[in-house]
C-alpha cells in the first residue's frame, strides 16, 4: 500500500508541475485567452485519438484479451451508465453552467494520466491493457453524453459528427488495428506516438491558466465541490467494486477498473467548459482539488480493491 501513495503521490506531483505552469505561463501573459481555446481543440481532436491508438499498439492480440476486452466494455458502460444517472439525480442546481460541470466532473475520471501509471505499476502489461480499454469506452462516453451536456447541443449527436468525431474514431482505428493484428510502422507510430503524449501537458496547462483567473479559495468553500469529490474520488469507485464483484470480476480485470474509476476529475471537464463557456472556474476548482484529495482517496481504494481481486 506504500508503494500505492508514493505511485499516486508522483503522479499527482507532476500534475501539479504541470498545472504550476499553465499558471505562470497565463500570469505572465505568454497564453492568451485565444490560445487557450486553441490549445483546448488541439488536446481534444488530436492527442486524445493519438492516446488510444498507441495504447492498443502496444498490447499484444489474444483470444483470451478479446473476450476480456468485451467483459471490460460492458462493465466500463455500466459503471458510466448508474454515474450518469445518480449524477444527474445528485446535481440538480438552477444555474445550468454550474450544473453540468458537476455532473461531468463527477462522472468522468482522468483515467488516462493518473491511472495508467499506477495500472503499469501494479499490474504490469495487464493494467495496461485493461487500462487502455477503460480508456477507449471513456472516450465513447464524454464524446457522446459529456459533449452533449457540456454544449448544450442535441444536434452534437447527430450520426455524421458521431461517426467523424475524433474521439470515436480514434478507438474504432485503434480496435480494428489490434484485432487485424496490424502493426504501425515506425514513421506512422512515432508521429501518432508524439501527439499522443500531448495528451497530459495540454490539458494540464490549460487548467492552470485557467487557475490564474479563478479564486484558489473557492476550491474549498463551495459546498458543490466537496460533494463533487465524494462522488467522484469514494463513492463511483466503491459501488463500482462491489457491484464488479458482485457479477463475478476478479483478477486484474477487477483492479485495473478500480483505479481508473478511482482518479479524480478529468481534465476534458475544464477543456470543455472552456470550449462551451461553461463554469471554467468552477471545472479549474473541481479538478485541482479532486486531484489533491485523490493522493490520499486512491491508494486507500486501491488496496480495497486488491483485497477482493
Amino acid at each position: 500500500m506504500i508503494s500505492n501513495f508514493l505511485t499516486v503521490g508522483q503522479q499527482v506531483v507532476v500534475l501539479f508541475i504541470l498545472i504550476g505552469v499553465g499558471l505562470v505561463c497565463k500570469k505572465a501573459k505568454l497564453i492568451s485567452d485565444k490560445a487557450i481555446k486553441s490549445l483546448t481543440n488541439l488536446a481534444l481532436y488530436v492527442a486524445t485519438p493519438c492516446v488510444i491508438i498507441v495504447s492498443f499498439q502496444n498490447c499484444k492480440f489474444t483470444s483470451d484479451k478479446l473476450v476480456n476486452m468485451f467483459i471490460m466494455i460492458l462493465s466500463v458502460a455500466l459503471i458510466h451508465i448508474g454515474s450518469i444517472v445518480v449524477c444527474t439525480l445528485i446535481f440538480r442546481n438552477k444555474d445550468e453552467a454550474k450544473k453540468v460541470v458537476l455532473r461531468v466532473g463527477s462522472i468522468f475520471s482522468n483515467c488516462g494520466f493518473m491511472s495508467l501509471p499506477l495500472q503499469k505499476a501494479i499490474l504490469g502489461n495487464d493494467g495496461v491493457f485493461y487500462g487502455a480499454i477503460y480508456v477507449a469506452a471513456f472516450n465513447i462516453f464524454i464524446w457522446t453524453y459529456g459533449l452533449v451536456t457540456m454544449s448544450g447541443d442535441k444536434k452534437e449527436l447527430s450520426l455524421k459528427k458521431l461517426i467523424t468525431n475524433p474521439g470515436i474514431v480514434g478507438v474504432i482505428i485503434a480496435i480494428l488495428l489490434w484485432v487485424f493484428h496490424i502493426q504501425l510502422p515506425t514513421i506512422l507510430y512515432s508521429p501518432i506516438d508524439y501527439l499522443g503524449a500531448l495528451n497530459t501537458p495540454i490539458p494540464m496547462i490549460i487548467v492552470g491558466c485557467q487557475l490564474a483567473n479563478t479564486s484558489l479559495k473557492s476550491m474549498f468553500t463551495d459546498k458543490y465541490s466537496y460533494l463533487c469529490i465524494g462522488v467522484r474520488l469514494v463513492a463511483i469507485p466503491l459501488v463500482s467494486l462491489f457491484l464488479l464483484y458482485l457479477f463475478g470480476v476478479r483478477g486484474n480485470m477487477l483492479v485495473a477498473t478500480v483505479i481508473a474509476t478511482s482518479a479524480p476529475s478529468a481534465a476534458t471537464t475544464t477543456m470543455f467548459a472552456t470550449k462551451y463557456d461553461r463554469d471554467v472556474p468552477l471545472s479549474v476548482s473541481l479538478v485541482s482539488a479532486t486531484t489533491l484529495a485523490s493522493i490520499v482517496t486512491m491508494p486507500t481504494i486501491v488496496a480495497i480493491s486488491q483485497m477482493f481481486a
